[in-house]
């Protein structure tokens, strides 16, 4: 059993109370409908970052698997059912793709918790069902897909029409795995597409399970293909691909960048990316000081830190910075570090040994550079990679604690004077993927909201997400949109049609 301790770390964190049953089905990709191996026989280790160890073996995709994959969903699009079926029927079958998830939440909980360090608790409370949410929201506007009559202003008669994009390439990101799989699936189902989805190499084994499911469904084969595999190899495959359509990627703005080159130099395919953020909380001095701690230490600490719009620049307006400083630190040793299984932990381990160091070496960088540690900075735990939750103040704008996307428990604390500080040291940024603000004051929230270059702002919350809110971002955050019926958009074409009118009796 593992002891919780009040400083936010544990002293066992090796063996939860409990761990549900997890056979590992499915390790092999999906291609055509079947579960194959790669092409080169190659396979490699998915790791438990709970305690640094393999959980299984998956097959490693490459260039040949990749063109295989997209050879399937090509044949699926040209000559398939799926997207000349009426909107309706695609929904029907969407819909009990959202059953079936429903029927295996343990199970699916349990693979992310295993494979991506998440709170079980909250995979089978929050993720899983919302996954199958995302599901039925975008199979309600499938049989809704429609264009437009045009006035025109001479003698024709014009309409448009959507039409599916054609084949997407869909790259997820490792933090959320079940939830951003579905965030692209879903509106691409809808709209009539196929697809080739390359999970995160850390995190392929709900990915997998999402397909064997799909099969189950009744999506026809060659739809939804998953090609596990690292980035340099199936990830630049599936963006520099002559067949491949479109292009949705989730993850850093480096590799982002790499993304739109590939697309650009081959068959300029369309892309839309949600990309890197080093998002702002706005404290004001009117705030109530315990929802402002709490929305801080949510903002930052959830999902240990591993949140493209983490809260992790909090600016606190001078008159109430010292006193919210006190209560932050107080409730920081709420934010229990320990075991995912364990109900009792509020933090989970990083992801791989790979992102613990890298949040690590951040931390040492904000000792170097001066700044001030309010609590936390140690790796808290001997085995797996678990960090306490950190906290910095005496930060300036040019620490790389400030300036850099960390994706670990680790907050900058800084004060602003005016309503325009606060503001100007929000927008000194390159990204703009998202912002809180926290006021009692309606001119203040509309103000500061209206003046913030970023693509959600949430007052008096956070992480305040809903299938119909778009979302994605400004500046070196990416663009495109993904939710809502913005998010179903960009999976369609708009094509005109065009008639001329005779003799009509009006123009």
């Amino acid at each position: 059993m593992a002891k919780h301790s009040s400083n936010g770390s544990s002293d066992d964190l090796t063996f939860p109370l409990e761990i549900p049953p997890a056979k590992i089905r499915f390790t092999k990709l999906f291609i055509g409908g079947e579960f194959v191996d790669s092409v080169s026989g190659k396979t490699f280790e998915t790791i438990d970052p709970r305690t640094g160890e393999a959980i299984a073996s998956v097959s490693e995709g490459d260039k040949e698997d990749i063109d295989l994959a997209v050879g399937a969903a090509r044949r699926a699009f040209d000559h398939g059912p799926w997207p000349r079926l009426p909107g309706a029927a695609r929904a029907k079958i969407m819909h009990k793709f959202a059953d079936l998830i429903d029927q295996h939440i343990e199970e699916l909980a349990t693979l992310d918790t295993l494979n991506a360090g998440k709170l079980f608790s909250w995979g089978k409370a929050v993720d899983i069902p919302s996954v199958a949410n995302t599901l039925r929201y975008f199979a309600g506007a499938a049989d809704k897909i429609h264009g437009q009559v045009l006035k025109m202003s001479r003698e024709l008669h014009a309409y448009t029409l959507l039409e599916p994009i054609g084949v997407v390439g869909l790259i997820i990101p490792w933090n959320f795995p079940s939830t951003m799989f579905f965030v692209k699936v879903s509106p691409a189902l809808a709209a009539g597409c196929t697809m080739v989805v390359k999970p995160a190499e850390q995190t392929p084994l709900s990915a997998l399970f999402y397909a064997h499911l799909a099969k189950e469904a009744g999506i026809p084969d060659g739809v939804i293909n998953v090609v596990n595999g690292f980035g340099p190899t199936a990830g630049a495959a599936l963006t520099s691909h002559m067949n491949v359509d479109k292009v949705s990627f989730t993850g850093s703005t480096e590799v982002g960048r790499k993304v739109m080159q590939a697309a650009a130099a081959s068959n300029l395919k369309t892309v839309s990316l949600e990309l890197g953020g080093k998002s702002p909380l706005l404290i004001f001095d009117d705030a109530d000081i315990d929802q402002a701690a709490d929305l801080a230490l949510l903002g930052v600490m959830h999902n240990k830190g591993e949140v493209c719009v983490a809260g992790s620049r909090v600016l606190v307006q001078e008159a109430i910075y010292d006193e919210f400083v006190k209560t932050l630190v107080e409730k920081a040793k709420e934010w229990v570090v320990g075991d995912p299984f364990h109900p009792n932990s509020r933090v989970g381990p990083q992801v791989d040994k790979k992102q613990y160091e890298k949040v690590m070496s951040y931390i040492e960088h904000g000792k170097r550079e001066g700044a001030t540690l309010l609590t936390g900075g140690k790796p808290a735990a001997k085995k797996g990679y678990y960090i306490e939750p950190t906290v910095f103040t005496d930060v300036t704008d040019d620490m790389m604690i400030v300036k850099d996307e960390i994706f670990g428990p680790v907050m900058v604390l800084m004060k602003f004077k005016t309503m325009e500080d606060g503001i100007r040291a929000a927008n000194n940024t390159r990204y703009g993927l998202a912002a809180g603000i926290v006021t009692k004051s309606l001119d203040t929230a509309n103000t500061v909201s209206r003046s913030i270059r970023a693509g959600v702002i949430w007052i008096n919350c956070y992480f305040a997400f809903d299938n119909d809110c778009p979302f994605g971002g400004y500046k070196s955050s990416g663009f495109g949109r993904d939710e809502g019926m913005v998010g179903l958009q960009k999976y369609l074409q708009v094509k005109s049609v065009v008639t001329p009118l005779y003799n009509s009796p009006w123009q």
